[in-house]
């Protein structure tokens, strides 16, 4: 299989032989063919697929014979699937791609590019857009420090966070940080990650002329609709919980639950005369992951 090249003017050529193309999958079947055209180009693939019932690791296998494929037996979670995909990593760079991510070849190669001229970035990041064309925000300052104001990038631009969604790691500057922490299951893994690099001193740059996208929700379907927005809603509340009394404190962290319990209970009288099934079982999720929230995990 040929590399595509381009030519950097001070690193020399970037090439897809220098990038591991990392996917965690989960009951993500309906997503592989939308990733084909940028898969079938680069010659080196881990899929890491988080236990799915709907054959997508045999799939994937299929669909892509020159990717290492790992089908774990349960579900690990985003983080720590990641983990086992970037510890057979040994290309220079690694680029996370969601599955419900579509990213054009060229704009991998412009990416590569880009972090050949900025070699001391430790992570790189495209633009993420809907389906539709619409610009999602999906890099910030860190949420622990301000809230971000202003105008959108116009170039390469450092932040202090990036979406997990599409996010190129240069491997060599994340000895000293490591890599995802697995006490977070889902949601908030991305903002403990940059966290931790922001506080490194180790720059991460968005790449608004390369885009992405994304189709938000989309990486994982199955025959349960309810059961996994009842998880999102579970999750997301257990790792918010996490995340604060990691970054922030112990005393945060319960007042905000405190705050969300009561907020979440007022609302879900509301939502249940609504019905809107998906909302009902996510707000169902968010409740219960509040409530048996515990600081140890």
């Amino acid at each position: 299989m040929s590399a595509e090249l381009l030519t950097c003017p001070r690193e020399g050529a970037v090439s897809l032989a220098d990038v591991t193309v990392v996917v965690v999958t989960h009951e993500s079947a309906h997503c592989l063919d939308a990733l084909s055209p940028l898969i079938s180009k680069c010659p080196n693939v881990i899929v890491v697929d988080n236990g799915s019932t709907d054959d997508t690791a045999r799939r994937a296998g299929r669909l892509w014979l020159h990717a290492r494929v790992v089908a774990l037996e349960r579900n690990l979670g985003f983080g720590a699937a990641n983990n086992r995909a970037l510890a057979q990593v040994s290309t220079p760079f690694a680029l996370l791609l969601n599955p419900d991510c579509e990213f054009p070849q060229n704009d991998l190669l412009e990416l590569l590019q880009v972090a050949a001229q900025w070699p001391e970035a430790a992570l790189l990041a495209p633009q993420l857009a809907s389906p539709s064309g619409a610009l999602e925000v999906n890099y910030r300052w860190p949420s622990t420090l301000w809230r971000p104001a202003g105008p959108a990038a116009t170039g390469p631009l450092c932040v202090g966070f990036v979406c997990g969604a599409a996010m190129l790691f240069r491997m060599q500057r994340f000895v000293s940080v490591g890599f995802f922490d697995e006490r977070f299951f889902l949601y908030y893994e991305d903002d403990d990650l940059c966290l931790r690099l922001f506080q490194a001193g180790l720059p991460m740059v968005v790449v608004p002329q390369c885009r992405a996208v994304h189709r938000s929700r989309g990486s994982s379907r199955g025959s349960t609709p309810w059961r996994n927005e009842y998880r999102r809603g579970f999750h997301h509340a257990q790792s918010k919980l996490f995340f604060t009394a990691k970054h922030r404190s112990l005393q945060e962290a319960a007042e905000l639950r405190r705050r969300l319990l009561l907020s979440t209970s007022f609302a879900f009288p509301f939502r249940m005369v609504l019905f809107a099934p998906r909302l009902i079982a996510r707000m169902a999720g968010r409740w219960m992951g509040l409530k048996n929230w515990r600081v140890d995990g």
